[in-house]
């Protein structure tokens, strides 16, 4: 493969992990309060049971 293939490779793969250690380092957490947890846990076990009676 000649050298520009090779950089051309390199650039794309580093632009990609970039692009990827970018949005990490960007990321936030949802601060949820405790009310909306428990709320979220209620659904959730309900969806859980729904789809073990649908098993």
């Amino acid at each position: 493969m000649p050298w520009y293939a090779w950089l051309i490779l390199v650039l794309a793969i580093g632009s990609i992990v970039g692009s990827l250690m970018l949005l990490r380092d960007t990321a936030k957490k949802l601060p949820l309060t405790e009310e909306q947890l428990k709320r979220i846990r209620k659904r959730n076990a309900e969806m859980d049971a729904k789809d073990a009676k649908d098993r």
